[in-house]
């Protein structure tokens, strides 16, 4: 029986990532915000009882510490932590006032996911010494973080940075045998997308997603975009000379500012959902 750690975990990718693992017979500890939103997500899920919710904000280090202990003893190890929550806003860095929201979106996105990892690495490094080759770091990302998108500064910072930071935690976890996996969603179809006024290519079912990052988690696989479409648009971006992509982008219209919310959001490549750490 897997013991799985989720953070985000009360909606969206989230959600389903805890019913995929649920349906296989894990043992879950479901992190959110909001306890009610964890409580109708538990009874939703196969063997409720073997399940922990922990109704914490990611950016309180502490608290979420504390959730991870609990459900190490709980569970007397663990196998999968996966830090999907996360938030999206439009920034400008024109404006005085976005810079609290850039500082929100960073801290969220890349700081809380360094905070999630590191109270779980000792007990991995334990179970690796032991023989086990189970242990998985799981970072979410976002096509959003393959190139800087205008209007989206921060998310795309954000997200670039969780790109950056799980590669460099692979290299040094890596004699360790804890695998560390970053999942690079495109657009995801959730409650969050849905109200999206932009086509959103190669929208994927967040249950087909939470199956193939299941699946993709459990091979130990250090860096996959789901779905596979979206990894080809990411490598054809990625090789686009900076003339041609400023070009390409320069008329986009802009992801909308918590300041400014009569701003259209643009057809940017995929945060996924528009998670805001539940």
């Amino acid at each position: 029986m897997k013991r799985i750690f989720i953070t985000g975990a009360s909606s969206g990718i989230g959600a389903a990532l805890a019913k995929a693992y649920a349906d296989q017979g894990a043992s879950l500890g479901l992190v959110a915000r909001r306890q009610h939103s964890l409580e109708q997500l538990l009874a939703t899920l196969p063997n409720p009882e073997r399940h922990r919710i922990y109704p914490v904000d990611v950016n309180d280090h502490m608290a979420l510490s504390t959730a991870a202990e609990d459900f190490i003893v709980a569970g007397g190890g663990v196998d999968v932590v996966i830090a999907n929550a996360g938030i999206s806003q439009g920034t400008l860095t024109e404006f005085a006032e976005d810079q609290e929201v850039f500082e929100r979106i960073v801290a969220t996105n890349l700081l809380a996911t360094a905070a999630t990892f590191s109270p779980f690495i000792s007990t991995m490094k334990a179970q690796t010494g032991t023989g086990s080759r189970d242990c998985r770091l799981v970072g979410i990302a976002s096509v959003a973080g393959i190139r800087g998108l205008p209007g989206a500064s921060a998310y795309s910072a954000s997200k670039a940075a969780v790109i950056s930071y799980c590669e460099s935690l692979r290299v040094e976890l890596g004699a360790s045998g804890i695998r560390v996996v970053t999942v690079v969603p495109g657009y995801i179809d959730t409650p969050m997308t849905q109200v999206n006024a932009y086509p959103m290519p190669f929208l994927m079912p967040a249950e087909k997603f939470a199956q193939k990052a299941v699946a993709c988690i459990a091979c130990g696989n250090s860096y996959r975009v789901i779905p596979w479409q979206m990894g080809i648009v990411a490598k054809l971006l990625r090789a686009l000379p900076n003339w041609l992509y400023d070009f390409a982008f320069s008329k986009a219209p802009y992801k909308a500012r918590a300041a400014a919310s009569e701003k259209k959001a643009p057809p940017s490549l995929g945060s996924g959902e528009l998670r805001k750490n539940e």
